[in-house]
């Protein structure tokens, strides 16, 4: 089974490197052209030795505890907490200003007690953590250094898959390597690296070490923050991510001003749109987000949004999904405004939304579900019961009233599709649901071949589940 592995290690052996970045209204990324084969290479060579002087590397030191251990002289059944001890790691990123401003990743510096900074013409300097933001990844370190080499910025929104890249930085404590691919993909989330993601996939060769590291195009421009790979062996296998460069600036640039990344809020629960869920809420493409869910006086809210509302379009650019969404609101400034584009009962409507910030807490994220298999009726071997305050305490239940899924029958239509035992109902069909009664006055007419909408609360989270008979 493949697995995901941060571009760092905590051992002796690997480098950590650092990026240098130029500071404000650098230059943006622009098209390029290559005539021939020669041209790329010289293209190539000269975009190396224009940006490998803002790579740095960089050695980080935390303070770890072993397990405690039993001893001989504590009386019986006591243990002892060992002695903190010193854990060295080294990584990659990218110096931010001419003034020691460096980008790098927060799992290359978080919790660090000591970080040592070395730049590719090897003058070392003792860097201080500025800010770290664990929900982009991103972290700022400062050294105390005038005059530095930088990297101009890019514009990581006009990326486009088959563009050459080149990533830099400090593989397996080779310092100042260089490596050359494609982008193989871009918007690539769920990749379980962080809350905010948004990755530009490359197959150039990286590999532990290059956390933190540049990914630039030809022209030499810093297009992302290399982050992670995807191995079954820890090694390249020429699946690696970089987060954008237009994310990771906004992220640094908050953390440098007010030492956290302040985000843009929905202020409501979405959902991918499945190829049954298009259908249902008659959508031209399996695209979109479905507002599942609305904070009272959140953005979506003030903005006229309404539950099933599918929004298909941010200021003029398709929303691929739920997570596309997010990042889209994310990087808005707070309080700018933005046209949605959305789809209510097969219609399209326009909504202006005014940006609010985001809550401090972690923001909890909603899966959609599919339907599969089929039963002699679409909700067949499912047993509900009416939401009681004691069977709420007892199964935990964030809600006090409706229909809660007390039990599923394994393999059944509604367990394929992704119904879970204390799931509580609000709606069956679009139609309200209140007790059980209500409930069964709306399953008791559905066929074998009909399908079941139910909107349900899931720890908190509202979701709808398509359970389509066949």
């Amino acid at each position: 089974m493949t697995r995901l592995f941060f571009l760092f290690s905590w051992s002796i052996g690997f480098a950590f490197s650092l990026v240098l970045f130029a500071g404000e209204g650098e230059a943006a990324s622009h098209l390029y052209r290559v005539s021939s084969g020669a041209d790329l290479q010289n293209q190539v060579k000269a975009t190396a030795i224009k940006v490998i002087p803002a790579v740095v590397s960089i050695a980080s030191t935390v303070m770890v505890r072993d397990q405690a251990f039993s001893d001989e002289t504590l009386p019986f059944g006591l243990f002892k907490e060992p002695p903190a001890r010193r854990q060295y790691g080294q990584g990659s990123g990218v110096i931010v200003s001419s003034d020691g401003y460096i980008i790098t990743n927060n799992h290359v510096v978080a919790d660090a007690v000591d970080v040592e900074v070395i730049l590719a013409d090897r003058r070392q300097y003792k860097g201080k953590v500025v800010a770290t933001d664990p929900k982009t990844d991103v972290a700022v370190v400062k050294i105390n250094a005038t005059n530095l080499p930088v990297a101009a910025w890019g514009d990581s929104s006009t990326l486009a898959v088959g563009e050459f890249v080149l990533a830099i930085g400090n593989p397996l404590g080779l310092s100042r390597t260089v490596t050359f691919g494609i982008v193989s993909a871009v918007g690539r989330a769920d990749v379980g690296v962080a809350d905010f993601e948004d990755f530009i996939q490359t197959d150039a060769p990286i590999n532990p070490g290059n956390s933190g590291g540049a990914l630039v195009n030809v022209n030499g421009e810093l297009v992302g923050i290399n982050t992670a790979i995807a191995s079954p062996t820890g090694g390249s296998v020429g699946v690696g991510f970089a987060i954008p460069s237009n994310m990771a600036r906004a992220a640094m640039q908050s953390l440098i001003k007010t030492g956290r990344v302040v985000r843009g809020f929905l202020g409501a629960s979405t959902q991918d749109v499945s190829p049954l869920l298009a259908k249902i809420f008659r959508l031209p493409d399996v695209k979109g987000a479905i507002v599942t869910d609305l904070q009272a006086k959140g953005s979506a809210e003030r903005a006229g949004l309404k539950r099933s509302d599918v929004v298909v379009r941010f200021d003029g650019r398709d929303v691929m999904d739920s997570g596309h969404l997010r990042n889209l609101v994310a990087q808005s400034a707070i309080g700018t405004k933005h046209r949605l584009d959305i789809i209510r009962d097969g219609k399209s409507y326009q909504a202006e939304l005014v940006v609010q910030e985001a809550p401090r807490e972690r923001a909890k994220k909603v899966q959609g579900a599919s339907a599969t298999a089929s039963t002699a009726h679409p909700l067949a071997g499912v047993v509900f019961d009416d939401v009681t305050p004691p069977l709420a305490r007892q199964m935990d239940l964030s809600v006090n009233s409706g229909v809660v899924v007390t039990d599923i029958e394994e393999g059944s239509l509604a367990e394929s599709s992704g119904l879970q035992p204390g799931d509580v109902v609000l709606e069956l069909n679009r139609q309200p649901v209140n007790n059980f009664a209500t409930f069964q006055r709306l399953a008791d007419p559905l066929k074998p071949t009909d399908l079941a909408l139910l909107l349900v609360n899931r720890q908190g989270n509202a979701m709808y589940i398509p359970i389509q008979g066949e």
